[in-house]
């Protein structure tokens, strides 16, 4: 009550917590769906769980299905870039179409808690509360800082209740595998753009969409596998092998695009080649 009056936008107590009793609660459809779906009983999830649980509800990858538009967790495979591709695969989703290639493309949202469960911290139980709120000492009780704020800003509290090891060391390690994340996202992006342009070079060459239909895959894969890094909040901290592994793929794919749509356009151009000799 002392609060209400300055709690106007955004995520408020009670999206976390039972008003009563103040246990924390899962309030998002969704989310309570996808778990279902996964087989995961959230009425026997532990404390430690739900520490993650609560930001999972928002903190995720999410589509709408259907003609109703409901909010859905593609997660019927798994939690990996890879399993969420093959889940929109299936259904034959698409977000937009990409305007210049003409390939249906899937733009990712902010995939926290599906990268954090493929990390170190994830793998071994530690909860998203532990690094972004945690735990402080208000005179003999113990609670949660609920300033939520990235660890970096925090390390003390943060990362050296595990970590014994300086603060300015553990902030090494992280920029590095941040900056490391970041050249590779621009790589990747350099990589895409060349794809792009050579499947418009073999479109204004007159491809057809038949013979486009692998680069044009390719190019919604790499383009997936960029936005799982680049929409998701820790610049590859939160699970640093598969943000790499994602982006060298992402790299990988959108020069094969690169590759195969110039192979394409030589051929188209060959004929006419020939002709004018």
């Amino acid at each position: 009550n002392d609060l209400k009056d300055q709690v106007h936008l955004g995520t408020s107590c009670a999206d976390c917590h039972d008003p009563d009793t103040m246990a924390l609660r899962i309030t998002r459809p969704a989310f309570a769906n996808a778990m279902e779906a996964r087989g995961v009983d959230l009425s026997q999830a532990t404390r430690q769980e739900m520490r993650s649980y609560v930001c999972a509800q928002c903190h995720v990858e999410y589509y709408f299905k259907g003609e109703n538009k409901v909010l859905t967790f593609p997660w019927s495979k798994g939690f990996k870039a890879d399993d969420i591709e093959a889940h929109y695969d299936e259904y034959g989703f698409k977000d937009w179409t990409h305007a210049e290639t003409g390939a249906p493309m899937i733009k990712i949202q902010h995939p926290e808690f599906e990268t954090w469960n493929t990390g170190i911290h994830g793998r071994s139980g530690v909860a998203c509360a532990d690094c972004h709120m945690p735990y402080m000492r208000e005179g003999s009780i113990k609670v949660s800082d609920h300033w939520l704020r990235s660890p970096l800003d925090n390390l003390e509290n943060a990362c050296t209740k595990c970590h014994a090891i300086p603060v300015e060391e553990l902030e090494e390690r992280v920029l590095t595998i941040q900056n490391t994340t970041a050249g590779l996202l621009r790589r990747s992006e350099d990589a895409i753009v060349g794809a792009i342009d050579a499947i418009v070079a073999a479109q204004a060459a007159g491809a057809t969409d038949e013979q486009l239909t692998e680069v044009r895959q390719l190019h919604r894969a790499a383009s997936l596998r960029w936005d799982f890094v680049s929409s998701e909040n820790s610049t590859g901290f939160h699970s640093p092998q598969e943000a790499a592994r994602l982006l060298g793929e992402s790299i990988d794919m959108a020069r094969q695009a690169e590759l195969k749509a110039t192979v394409l356009l030589n051929e188209l151009n060959a004929p006419q080649a020939s002709a004018s000799n």
